[in-house]
């Protein structure tokens, strides 16, 4: 078995994108739907993705609440003071051990992303 995606139900299409490619720095990997209904699929070639989902009839109240979804990645503080001078709001990082770092940040419709890097040991 093999994983593709974890889908986001968003209430802003456009905003949501612009989070996640601006500030994360995610690649648009496929766009299509109609008028009322659209899927974005986010992140590179043969790997997994991040769906979002936007319908014109939904507005949908409480998404992302109690979702945590983690992402791994290089040069942490670099994202942090970036995500920072942006108006993001972001906790941490935070150092369980001197082998990994994360912080968490929220994205448009509350949905907790965390990201994460990781010094292995020599």
């Amino acid at each position: 078995m093999k994983w593709n995606w974890v889908t986001f139900q968003v209430n802003n299409l456009e905003r949501s994108i612009q989070f996640y490619t601006e500030a994360l720095k995610f690649e648009v990997a496929s766009r299509f739907g109609s008028d009322d209904h659209q899927i974005v699929m986010l992140g590179k070639a043969d790997e997994p993705k991040l769906e979002l989902i936007w319908e014109k009839e939904k507005q949908l109240q409480g998404l992302g609440r109690g979702v945590s979804i983690g992402f791994e990645m290089d040069e942490l503080d670099q994202l942090v003071q970036s995500l920072k001078g942006q108006g993001h709001s972001v906790e941490g990082p935070i150092a369980p051990n001197p082998h990994i770092r994360f912080f968490f940040v929220e994205d448009p419709d509350g949905y907790r992303i965390q990201l994460v890097e990781q010094k292995l040991s020599k």
